[in-house]
């Protein structure tokens, strides 16, 4: 019986390390902790850039991986898409922004 108990242990222990690997990141894919905290910060950056009085333009998406944000789209100035990376990279957590903004 207790062999059996042992067994037993030793599932519920290979199945939690299943489950918690299967949860982690890598350097092209987000664990799930990772990508919940991008789209908390993609939905940041996007609110901040809505709020900013010189950004009319609501032509802009916006991406996260990790802590990089990708800004693109199309904004009516060269003014706009650089004030639309200044917007992103004021955010929290932001450590890169890929601005590939298009000036219409």
């Amino acid at each position: 019986m207790k062999t059996r108990h042992q067994r037993g242990v030793v599932w519920v222990i290979a199945l939690a390390l299943f489950a918690l690997a299967a949860c982690s990141g890598s350097s092209k894919e987000e664990s799930t902790s990772q990508y919940f905290d991008s789209s908390i910060m993609a939905t940041k950056v996007r609110a901040a850039i809505v709020a900013d009085p010189e950004l009319s333009s609501t032509d802009i998406d916006v991406a996260t991986f990790k802590d990089r944000v990708q800004l693109s789209g199309f904004v009516d100035s060269a003014a706009a898409k650089s004030r639309a990376g200044q917007v992103a990279r004021s955010v929290d957590g932001v450590r890169v922004v890929d601005n590939n903004l298009i000036v219409k």
